[in-house]
């Protein structure tokens, strides 16, 4: 079924991809912290060589590509410096990444400004033609100059834009200047599309990605040419119909665009015209086992067998409708057929590109790893991806629901949240070239309009906007939290979950989030800060045997409540973020890939035996523990065997503030006492460890023994020797653990088990 790489194939379904690349790459090009495998691929000369539009390719193109000298300015600078002294900046990567060669923290307060030259083939100035400047996206607002003429100015991130240069240039070199402003205004009246990047990162929300991010890249055209195309497919009555825009001939009706459609062997299947039906005589149909793919050739025609703007692209015969199960619940159709949708949220983010991927082969890698982890679906989450990420996910047959990236409201005198007009009409802006940008791609089957509250606003007027722009897919109105009861789909988040509402007569019930299994993998993590859902798994084994209960319950609540689809938290790690199927440099594989496909396919293979865990009496790093506790000091013999502690709270452990816990214990400063009574074997390890996270001081006891104490903190779990006295208490049967904690100031936390020496 994937038509992909053997190698990484392969890598993938071992567990582990092969090791990645040196952190620097001919000395030019540098993966930063934490590199990928794909970093020795980045030219430092021509990164991305790739034509960036697959589905209107044009042959003549020049890629601007490569490295770039810059300069940063006082962000109320709008004329062009005279100096570019900063050094060199390998676009497209952004200015933050370690592969754009500057990696430093986000110039929010300033503005960030490229240059470089080109010179185009002297066959291009001919013959009337025009030559167009293509910006794949640049974050935030841009200014872009040639030879020291303004071509004009963007606002928006995660959209495309051009310019017709053509009365700008000269022969030989001419100079290309850009300036790119990236605020990342939250909060604020001015609240900006951000996605998730923010200034100062941390937790959720991640390294801005300011300037340049996509390709750049030039191309001739004659006069009469082709901008843009919408591509409209009915299977009902299995026909395509290709509008084109641009500067087309002048005619009495529509202008003569004529149209070939190929099939994938070269086979011509039919031809006709832009703006008129064409039929597909026995379509074949793109589904995610087969995603088949037709070819269509385009061109404008001014003068009788005279081709004036060639261009190449595809389409797929594909539909996406609600329809009903037989207990008459809304469900999702493929192809007026039930397709029950298992996906991943995947985020778009890399280590060492940040937005923007290293390669594209390592693009095309996170849908690989996908399909071969058995997905079906990914969720783009709160960003915009390039055409080529798209085209791949049409290639492949990924299912991708698309999010709009949010802003994020600002607080009224009272604390409501409001979002000022100004930003309200960006936002549309934005939303609305997106929409324009990517509605070809077959992949993409649903448009997320607002997740979880972030930024939400006027819900009902742009959903039904969306739909009249595009009715051929599904609305998804609110991802999370903030349903309006309009659109296609009720959506539901639940961590760990999953859950979802029963499915109703007019709208499908999913679950957009759920999961977030919490595992970290020394050697390829970010950072060491954490933020995760629940318990911190260590092994892959805790991760496939949680994902398998995940998926359990999901599959029941597809027959019980009739819902369509989950999306499980996430495809990789992301910064902080430990919550990844993949690390974040996507060199492992955290569970074991065959289960988990199996398990997403509804086959729940049994495990192979757990890893001899070295754990005699378990901490609640994996399963909770729980535990008897109390703030207030009790009486001096509340740590012996005797001791009646059946007037104490119960709760599970790690206990805290500031650290992943299960149980809340905030005083501060404070005390905590636990007890917990366990029985154990007859056989007894004659060495143990009191294993132990703790934040401030923390002593154990073993049948009112002291067996372990330790001053200050540790901010992950450590090994404390026991003590003799504390192994010879120990006893098979009935035994009590005793653990006091002291908190003196900031984060707090206490969990206790007992392992085997090692």
């Amino acid at each position: 079924m994937l038509r992909c790489s053997s190698l990484i194939l392969t890598a993938l379904v071992a567990g582990t991809l092969a090791g990645f690349g040196p952190a620097d790459v001919r000395g030019q090009v540098s993966g930063g912290k934490l590199p990928t495998q794909w970093d020795e691929d980045v030219s430092p000369t021509n990164p991305l060589p790739e034509y960036p539009r697959p589905q209107m390719v044009r042959t003549l193109w020049q890629s601007l590509n490569g490295p770039w000298d810059y300069v940063l300015t006082d962000a109320k600078v709008t004329s062009p410096p005279t100096a570019f002294n900063a050094g060199k900046m390998l676009v497209p990567f952004p200015y933050e990444s370690s592969l754009s060669g500057v990696g430093k923290p986000s110039p929010t307060g300033q503005r960030l400004w490229y240059r470089r030259t080109f010179a185009v083939p002297d066959a291009w100035r001919t013959g009337g033609q025009r030559v167009l400047l293509h910006f794949g996206a640049v974050n935030w607002y841009s200014a872009v100059f040639i030879n020291g003429k303004e071509m004009g100015q963007h606002k928006g991130g995660f959209d495309g834009f051009d310019y017709d240069i053509t009365d700008k240039m000269k022969p030989g070199d001419n100079t290309l200047i850009v300036s790119a402003w990236n605020p990342m205004l939250i909060d604020s009246p001015d609240a900006q599309v951000v996605g998730k990047q923010r200034a100062h990162r941390g937790g959720i929300f991640y390294t801005g990605s300011t300037g340049i991010w996509q390709s750049v890249w030039l191309e001739p055209v004659p006069d009469v040419h082709i901008d843009s195309l919408k591509i409209v497919t009915d299977l009902d009555n299995q026909q395509v119909t290709i509008f084109a825009s641009g500067n087309l001939p002048s005619t009495t009706g529509p202008p003569r665009v004529p149209i070939i459609i190929s099939d994938d062997d070269g086979k011509e299947v039919a031809r006709g015209f832009a703006f008129d039906p064409i039929k597909i005589p026995n379509p074949k149909l793109w589904t995610p086992d087969s995603p088949h793919l037709y070819t269509v050739q385009i061109a404008v025609s001014t003068e009788p067998f005279q081709i004036d703007d060639p261009i190449t692209g595809y389409f797929a015969m594909r539909k996406i409708s609600l329809g009903k199960d037989d207990q008459g619940r809304a469900q999702i159709l493929l192809n007026d057929k039930f397709v029950f949708e298992i996906g991943a949220l995947d985020q778009g983010y890399w280590p060492d590109g940040i937005y923007t991927a290293p390669t594209d082969d390592a693009l095309k890698s996170d849908i690989v790893a996908a399909e071969v982890l058995g997905l079906n679906l990914l969720r783009k989450h709160a960003k915009v991806e390039p055409e080529r990420w798209y085209f791949w996910a049409d290639k492949l047959g990924m299912l991708v629901w698309q999010d709009m990236p949010q802003c994020f409201d600002s607080k009224g005198p009272k604390g409501e949240r409001i979002l000022s007009d100004a930003a309200k009409a960006q936002w549309l802006v934005e939303w609305k070239q997106i929409l324009a940008q990517r509605i070809n791609h077959p992949c993409i089957i649903v448009w997320t309009t607002f997740n979880e509250g972030w930024g939400q606003h006027d819900t009902e007027n742009i959903v039904a906007l969306t739909k009249q722009i595009d009715p051929s897919r599904l609305v998804n109105d609110a991802s999370g939290w903030t349903d309006k009861g309009v659109g296609d789909i009720s959506d539901a988040h639940a961590y760990p979950g999953p859950g979802c509402e029963t499915a109703g007569e007019t709208r499908a019930s999913v679950n957009g989030e759920f999961g977030g299994l919490t595992m970290r993998v020394p050697g390829h993590m970010w950072t060491t800060a954490l933020y995760g859902y629940g318990t911190t798994l260590k092994t892959g084994w805790k991760v496939t045997q949680k994902y398998q209960q995940l998926l359990k319950t999901a599959y029941a609540l597809r027959d019980q409540r009739g819902c369509s689809a989950f999306v499980y938290t996430q495809l990789t790690d992301v910064e902080d973020e430990s919550n990844g199927l993949l690390t974040y440099d996507r060199a492992v594989v955290k569970p074991f890939s065959e289960i988990i496909a199996a398990a997403n396919n509804g086959h729940f293979l049994p495990l192979p035996p757990s890893p001899a865990s070295k754990e005699f009496l378990p901490t609640s790093e994996e399963d909770a523990q729980t535990w008897s506790f109390v703030t207030q000091k009790p009486a001096k013999d509340w740590a012996q065997p005797a001791f009646d502690a059946s007037s104490w709270k119960t709760g599970p452990a790690p206990f805290g503030q500031g650290y992943v816990v299960n149980t809340p214990w905030t005083d501060t400063p404070g005390d905590i006492w636990l007890r917990r009574t366990v029985t154990l074997p007859k056989t007894i390890p004659a060495k143990l460890v009191v294993r132990t996270i703790h934040d401030d001081d923390a002593e154990a006891y073993v049948n009112g023994v002291l067996a372990a104490s330790a001053p200050g903190y540790v901010s992950d779990y450590a090994d404390l020797p026991m003590s003799d006295a504390a192994r010879a208490a120990l006893k098979s049967g009935e035994n009590v653990i005793a653990v006091h904690c002291h908190q003196n100031a900031g984060a707090q936390v206490i969990d206790v088990g007992i392992a085997e020496a090692k």
